[in-house]
């Protein structure tokens, strides 16, 4: 009796199904993300300008919080309440600390409502955060 195994001469040639599953996984993943992200810049908003401001690229994980000119907060295309807001931005930071926001309000947008989303902010012990502005215009 004859225990020993066959040994295979021939290599295994290089498996491209696999790669072509991993390589469409990641496709979708990275369109996905994408789309996301858009639309939180598509909530119609007239930034004020700065000479400092310049549009800046967006932190991984960054949560963005978009300031109506009637107060109304929007977060993921929805109007959230200072609870909802507080609540969760409560989660984030407990899963997440150090969680980065941005803040984007419309230039006539009264300072109490940008204040009152500080204040907010500071209440769930997130402190790195960042203004939303655009450069000026050159003409």
């Amino acid at each position: 009796m004859n225990f020993r195994r066959q040994l295979r001469d021939e290599p295994i040639g290089f498996q491209l199904a696999p790669m072509i599953d991993v390589i469409f996984l990641l496709l979708s993943f990275f369109m996905t993300s994408q789309l996301f992200a858009q639309w939180e810049t598509d909530v119609p908003l007239t930034l004020p300008t700065a000479r400092s401001g310049q549009v800046s690229r967006r932190l991984p994980g960054e949560i963005t919080l978009n300031v109506l000119k009637d107060g109304t907060i929007m977060v993921n295309g929805r109007p959230r309440t200072a609870e909802e807001l507080r609540t969760l931005l409560q989660r984030l930071v407990e899963i997440f600390p150090g969680q980065p926001v941005l803040i984007r309000a419309d230039k006539a947008t009264p300072y109490e409502q940008v204040i009152r989303v500080l204040d907010l902010c500071r209440e769930v012990d997130i402190w790195n955060i960042s203004f939303a502005t655009l450069p000026p215009e050159t003409r």
